[in-house]
């Protein structure tokens, strides 16, 4: 069976409005363009995989129920705009957590590339025809980790005047629509 492409996409600052330890349903805003750029990808034959840390869980701040109900809600923004997501993976740890079972080093936490590795072996996917979309240092190298193309997002919210500049990274993209089109378009990437 032939190894499919996809589109790993980084949640907040790439999906949703960025909030710091977002912890609860009722703080998600899909950023703009976010669903159609995820048509575009799933139009042209790209798996579509979330990959978040989410150092809230180790550092106390949720529980992982908590974290259920805000994909299950992110999900179902998506799908009313027509966009579908086929895996969701996160990393709950982090060294300096409260919560011990999560207070450890794994392979998970990005920029490490175990989340990629993991949807990679579910879902038959080919590292070296894939794409990282993130908005942060850490999401470009976990891309590059992986073996994927990676792509910045500057999304707008922060502007672009005073951000540290950010490396390991092969294209820079104002948003997801963008990102999607310079995949999807004959001729490009």
């Amino acid at each position: 069976m032939k190894k499919r492409k996809a589109v790993f996409l980084d949640r907040d600052g790439t999906i949703l409005v960025h909030e710091p330890y977002l912890s609860s349903p009722d703080q998600l805003s899909l950023l703009p363009n976010a669903a159609e750029g995820i048509r575009l990808f799933k139009k042209h034959g790209y798996l579509v995989i979330v990959v978040t840390n989410q150092s809230g869980i180790a550092r106390g701040l949720f529980d992982e129920e908590r974290l259920m109900l805000i994909h299950k809600k992110m999900m179902g923004m998506l799908e009313n705009e027509g966009a579908n997501i086929d895996g969701l993976y996160y990393c709950p740890h982090h060294t300096e957590g409260i919560i011990e079972r999560y207070k450890i080093d794994c392979d998970c936490r990005k920029p490490k590339p175990g989340m990629f590795l993991d949807a990679a072996r579910r879902h038959r996917i080919d590292l070296s025809q894939s794409i990282m979309i993130g908005d942060s240092e850490v999401d470009m190298l976990a891309g590059k980790n992986a073996g994927c193309k990676s792509v910045l997002v500057r999304n707008g919210c922060a502007g672009d005047a005073g951000i540290v500049p950010v490396m390991n990274m092969d294209y820079v993209v104002k948003d997801l629509l963008e990102a999607a089109k310079i995949f999807t378009c004959k001729g490009k990437a």
